[in-house]
């Protein structure tokens, strides 16, 4: 069982650990690929740099034509979003639980803000987050730490981070990357959608889904 007894900030991720965007994301990017006439994603999506975002991806596949073609992606993403996307059962369990508690909730991810804030609004829009960073506003996007230190300003030092305090939950190893150099507890939820898991570590904790996840807060939750 987790022991929240001495947490206070608990950090997610957006995409694929609180919602299902995966859909979407594919549909979408396979038709702005099949506009370059290009190869489908999972014949491509090995050009991506493991270390980026995916927005930030888009210049190893597309080349000069990156920006033009995020911009395609976006409008497409937006017009598939709405009837594809959905929030991972308990989620909202997990959600609720840790803010009665007095836990501070957080998003941290590498999405751009516009698409983040529209899928927030239909998804969790009572759910309140006291900070919601997304890409290229920190110093450095995960797997740096410098989005949770920026995320956490103003509440704690970056120097007062502890694996008791403050929870870095993520589908991931981005995520669980940034959590370990932050001195945060990483928790993984599922696996990642670019099936990048690499070897089981002993510092980050893994669950199979939220319900999982839900169940393990414990008694002390």
């Amino acid at each position: 069982m987790l022991n929240i007894s001495k947490l206070k900030y608990a950090l997610f991720d957006w995409d694929n650990t609180l919602v299902e965007s995966r859909t979407s994301l594919t549909v979408a990017v396979n038709c702005v690929l099949d506009h370059y006439h290009l190869p489908e994603w999972e014949k491509v999506k090995h050009l991506r740099n493991k270390n980026l975002s995916f927005k930030d991806n888009f210049p190893l596949i597309f080349g000069n034509y990156a920006e033009e073609a995020y911009a395609f992606y976006r409008q497409v993403y937006l017009q598939l979003m709405p009837t594809n996307i959905y929030i991972f059962p308990y989620v909202a369990e997990v959600l609720n639980c840790l803010s009665l508690k007095g836990v501070q909730l957080y998003i941290v991810s590498n999405k751009e803000r516009i698409l983040l804030e529209k899928e927030k609004e239909l998804l969790l829009p009572n759910i309140y987050f006291r900070k919601i960073v997304c890409g290229h506003e920190a110093k450095e996007d995960k797997p740096s730490p410098e989005q949770i230190f920026y995320a956490l300003e103003g509440d704690i030092s970056s120097q007062e981070v502890t694996p008791e305090t403050v929870w870095m939950i993520g589908d991931s190893p981005m995520d669980s990357q940034a959590a370990l150099r932050a001195n945060a507890l990483p928790i993984r939820i599922g696996k990642s959608i670019w099936g990048d898991e690499g070897e089981p570590n002993n510092h980050i904790i893994y669950f199979n889904d939220f319900r999982n996840f839900y169940q393990n807060l414990g008694t002390n939750a």
